[in-house]
């Protein structure tokens, strides 16, 4: 007859999910609400997803961001930030550099921001303005649009630039290229981010150069 379980026979139950502060940082945590965001979009994702990806507790979540809403905010942030810098930076830029100098060093580092950031931008690209949040990240987005167009016509005045299209289309047909990096690149590839970027920059201005 089978010998009953001893104790170290007997399977071990599941772990106990861990309380109070997670067993992650800040950071992982955004990690993770936007990967899930990108799956399964935004507002069919809850905190409790979250909290079940991760393994803890949803007042783990809550410990470093207080609403599913800051997580948005903070992965908006991070895709725009440093898109925003670079580009307004340039477009008021008084150093003595030449707009066309100016504008591709522009679009070389919005590829290697969006290289470092792809899944932020990704996201990103995917709001549709429902909410307060998203439309104040669009209107972000037409700021830097519209400081880029500025670069564009001064590159397109002092001569160096083709003037058969308005600068507005320029800059979302640069957009436009660099943004669809998202689609395919991925920085663990053979194509490091700074070999993209030039790259890019180089196929964009051999149409773009008067």
């Amino acid at each position: 007859m089978p010998h009953s379980p001893t104790a170290a026979q007997t399977p071990t139950s599941a772990p106990a999910r861990r309380r109070g502060r997670p067993g992650h940082d800040r950071e992982a945590v955004l990690r993770a609400a936007i990967e899930l965001f990108i799956a399964q979009g935004y507002d069919a994702t809850s905190i409790s997803d979250l909290a079940g990806s991760l393994g803890v507790t949803k007042s783990a979540v809550y410990h470093h961001f207080p609403s599913k809403e800051s997580l948005l905010g903070a992965a908006l942030d991070e895709a725009l930030a440093g898109l925003d810098s670079a580009v307004g930076e340039a477009a008021r830029a008084d150093d003595g550099r030449s707009a066309h100098d100016r504008l591709r060093d522009t679009v070389v580092a919005a590829v290697r921001i969006l290289a470092a950031h792809r899944p932020a931008v990704t996201l990103l690209l995917r709001v549709r303005g429902n909410s307060e949040l998203e439309v104040a990240a669009l209107a972000r987005r037409r700021r830097i649009d519209d400081d880029l167009a500025r670069l564009v016509a001064d590159a397109v005045a002092e001569g160096s630039l083709r003037s058969d299209l308005p600068p507005g289309v320029v800059s979302r047909l640069v957009f436009g290229t660099v943004n669809s990096l998202v689609d395919w690149y991925s920085p663990d590839g053979s194509l490091d981010p700074d070999t993209l970027a030039e790259g890019v920059a180089d196929l964009l201005f051999r149409g773009l150069e008067a």
